[in-house]
């Protein structure tokens, strides 16, 4: 530890700090009994003792702490009173119902007015002994029996009255009762929360009452709505506030929803209601700060909504949706009024009136609508997408699907290019990739939307494309003009200065160290490059345009080989002037393009399967000449030409001589790549694979009967070459040197053994396997005992087969299975042993050479 203290007088301030942490422990542990022992105190209250962070000795704690209770008392009396108010509530509900019509009326009326008045007149009694929660349950209780009251009162007195209107005049009256009785007793939480839902009813009921239709109560709805905002902005309990809350919403999401189905029916009747909406929305977002863009939000749709619908009607049909989409796009432009903030939640320059919220809801607002018009408008752009690969004719047949969408509007395209624009013109990130996107799509778009020919849609596909990969290459003309955010100052970071402590060293006199020194700034992660993120937009929507142009060139031979020589170039060109991941999907792309490049000559040209499977494997000839010359791209680039060798492969076993050819130049292919020294291993068994794979099956095509005279003077001198490249080299492996020329001869004879009737060429491969397996567990050499001990059994399994049928045949039908379950409960009784033996056995083998 570097400290320019001495070890002493370090040591004696550590004890110190040491001894301070053990005073302050015990003090707190003191108080905190302390603490305990008043909360739970039986006796009457104790006088409250000095605070936990004021100085000085704590008063003595002495006895054993209490038990804690299962619940407060306060919990308890609550659960007991609203149990208490219920029980009551249900037995007035049950008496005006029920035992309502065997009193008179003078009795009912004296019964009603006595319990009611006492109901409501006990709270007062209540609060005056502070007994709040029994006053707040019986309060609850007068409520309730006040709403009886007018019950009855319309069932005996005005019964003819009706029930609509006589419902919305009792609310009123009601909600100013309950309003001047929450009032006069503020310490009752019930009455003026009531009161606002009560408020609630009136003027829609009224409306109803009335005869008046969805407008009408649309309008009335709106107007309680702007009373709950009255009410949230002048008073003051929480309680009665979250009420309104809740009903301002409810009824005026109701009124826009009415005034967004007035505007697209009766337009003129539906934008005054989205107009006086939106101006409430608005005066609730500059007087409450916390929901301001939720309600500029609301605002901003419900003034686009009005003005569209006013202009439905003088434009055609296929102009609808731009209406609505340039409506949005000019509420959009608030943002820009005032581009610098002024501190004080408003913002300055031509906009300084209005607020910061208020500015981002309208503008998020009128974002919103262009984007659902850039929804309506992708249509177009996914059938120039997939349209071409929802093939319905042959390929080359010269005929071309339908492409056009009936009925759709070419205004489309439109759209796409105006939110292109305005994006284009926003000096930010994700408006530049937003609008390189919108540009992609409207060049999709356009061939469907204004029904271009065959020969224009193919060559404005082929530009799209190659300007979109021209643009992942060099993305930095659609990086002019962004406005980065500046980085955070800290270590490191010019205009930062590092503070006094960061200065010092640690242990210095003066300076905190250890638990009390301060946490230095950990530097911010740095932010993704502008033109990575463009150039992987431009590259994927390329990508997109190429698989489609490929599937479009497909109607006709001449436009299949111009795409596919387009694209090759193009991709070429990407994966030599690209960068990072890209120029590797690019070098990709490139080989599967010259694979479809080298089917399309060979369908042309009219060769058979086994011709164009042998002009497939000039493809992964040719990635391992560039495998060798371009090393960032080698792994892909070989890769992905060594799966084109397999469809090459799987197209040559019509004709088996020119497999086993085909085969053999594989073998070549990958014994050239194995020259390479980081290829070595892998590419030259690869070409020992495919070089057996091809004498076996020129062997097949010769009908050979022995393999062995073909296979074993192979193996001889094989294992010859192994012998002296271990004698020279210990540490290479058995499977280097004794692997190849092993499996030459075992696998063929294992192969010609299971197809052999007779028993002298299984006898012998299995004494030969023997031998090799035994010599493969004296010496240790994991090569001989695999290989070896495979053979040997599957030779012994194919020798026992016959056996083994004939004896399952002889015993009866239940006993296999039985003896199937018996083994199986054996092995799983034993099962960990049974896995410590496998993995044992698996440890030594892997030890082998």
């Amino acid at each position: 530890m570097d400290n320019s203290l001495p070890p002493a007088d370090e040591l004696a301030l550590v004890d110190r700090e040491l001894a301070r942490l053990d005073a302050r422990r015990s003090q707190l542990l003191a108080r905190r009994a302390w603490l305990l022992r008043v909360l739970y105190a039986p006796s009457a209250p104790t006088a409250p003792g000095p605070s936990p962070a004021a100085p000085g000795p704590f008063p003595p704690v002495s006895g054993p702490r209490p038990p804690v209770a299962d619940s407060t008392p306060r919990s308890a009396q609550n659960v007991l009173l609203t149990l208490g108010g219920t029980l009551l509530t249900i037995a007035a509900i049950a008496f005006t119902l029920v035992s309502w019509g065997s009193m008179g009326i003078g009795g009912r009326s004296a019964v009603l007015f006595v319990v009611t008045s006492c109901t409501l007149a006990a709270p007062v009694a209540l609060l005056r002994r502070s007994l709040v929660s029994t006053a707040e349950a019986v309060a609850a209780l007068g409520l309730v029996l006040m709403v009886l009251d007018a019950y009855a009162l319309h069932r005996v007195a005005l019964p003819e009255a009706d029930g609509l209107g006589y419902t919305a005049v009792a609310a009123a009256v009601l909600a100013g009762a309950w309003t001047a009785y929450g009032s006069a007793l503020s310490r009752l939480r019930i009455p003026l929360p009531v009161a606002v839902v009560a408020g609630q009813l009136p003027l829609p009921l009224g409306v109803l009452a009335a005869g008046g239709g969805p407008t009408a109560f649309a309008w009335a709805a709106l107007v309680t709505a702007a009373a709950d905002g009255a009410v949230i902005l002048w008073t003051r309990p929480a309680a009665v506030r979250i009420t309104a809350a809740v009903g301002a919403t409810a009824l005026g999401g109701w009124a826009l929803l009415t005034g967004g189905w007035l505007s697209l029916t009766s337009p003129w009747s539906g934008a005054p209601l989205l107009l006086a909406a939106a101006a409430l929305a608005l005066f609730a977002a500059r007087r409450l700060p916390t929901p301001a863009v939720a309600a500029s939000v609301v605002a901003g749709l419900a003034t686009v909504a009005a003005v569209g619908g006013l202009l439905r009607p003088a434009v055609a049909a296929e102009w609808i949706v731009p209406v609505y989409v340039l409506c949005g796009l000019a509420l959009a432009s608030v943002w820009r009024l005032s581009p610098a903030d002024a501190g004080d939640g408003t913002v300055g320059g031509a906009g300084r009136r209005l607020p910061g919220g208020i500015r981002l809801g309208l503008a998020g607002a009128g974002a919103g609508v262009a984007a659902l018009g850039v929804v309506w408008a992708l249509p177009p752009v996914a059938v120039g997408l997939l349209g071409p690969l929802a093939r319905t004719t042959e390929v080359w047949s010269g005929e071309h699907a339908g492409r056009a969408l009936d009925s759709y509007p070419g205004t489309a395209v439109l759209v796409l290019a105006v939110a292109a624009g305005v994006l284009a013109a926003v000096p930010r990130l994700w408006a530049r990739c937003g609008a390189l996107a919108l540009v992609w799509a409207l060049l999709t778009a356009l061939p469907v939307a204004l029904g271009l020919p065959y020969a224009a849609t193919l060559t404005l596909q082929l530009l799209t494309t190659a300007g979109a990969l021209a643009s992942a290459v060099r993305p930095g003309p659609l990086t002019r003009g962004l406005r980065t955010p500046e980085p955070a100052e800290g270590p490191g970071t010019p205009g930062s200065r590092p503070s006094t402590a960061a200065q010092a060293a640690p242990g210095a006199p003066g300076t905190p160290w250890g638990p009390w020194a301060p946490s230095r700034p950990r530097p911010q992660a740095p932010a993704a490059e502008p033109g990575a993120v463009l150039g992987w937009i431009a590259y994927a929507a390329g990508l997109a345009s190429a698989l489609s142009t490929v599937a479009l060139a497909l109607d006709v031979r001449e436009a299949t080989f111009v795409a596919l020589g387009t694209l090759l170039l193009l991709l070429v060109g990407v994966a030599v002037l690209g960068a990072g991941a890209r120029r590797v999907v690019a070098a990709c792309a490139a080989v599967l393009t010259a694979t479809a490049l080298v089917v399309a000559v060979s369908a042309a040209a009219g060769f058979e399967d086994h011709w164009t499977a042998l002009a497939l494997l000039l493809v992964p000839a040719a990635t391992a000449v560039v495998g060798a010359k371009a090393r960032p791209v080698a792994l892909p680039v070989e890769i992905t030409g060594a799966v084109v060798a397999l469809p090459a492969f799987a197209l040559a076993t019509s004709r088996p001589a020119f497999l086993s050819l085909a085969l053999a130049l594989g073998g070549v292919i990958a014994a050239a790549t194995a020259v390479r020294p980081e290829r070595r291993r892998f590419a030259s068994w690869t070409a020992a694979v495919l070089f057996l794979l091809a004498a076996w099956v020129r062997l097949a095509v010769w009908e050979v009967t022995t393999p062995e005279a073909y296979t074993l003077p192979v193996t001889v001198p094989a294992l010859v070459v192994g012998f002296l490249r271990r004698r020279r080299d210990r540490e290479a492996s058995s499977w280097t040197a004794y692997g190849p020329g092993l499996a030459a001869t075992l696998l063929p004879g294992l192969v010609a053994a299971w197809t052999d009737p007779e028993w002298p060429r299984p006898l012998a491969l299995g004494v030969s396997a023997l031998v090799v397996t035994l010599l493969g567990a004296r010496f240790r050499l994991q090569a001989l005992l695999v290989l070896g001990g495979s053979v040997l059994a599957l030779d012994g399994l194919h020798e026992l087969a016959p056996y083994v049928v004939q004896a399952v045949g002889a015993l009866p039908r239940w006993l296999p299975p039985a003896l199937a379950g018996l083994l199986l409960l054996a092995v799983g009784a034993t099962y960990e042993q049974r896995l410590r033996d496998a993995r044992r056995l698996r440890d030594r083998v892997a030890r082998m050479r």
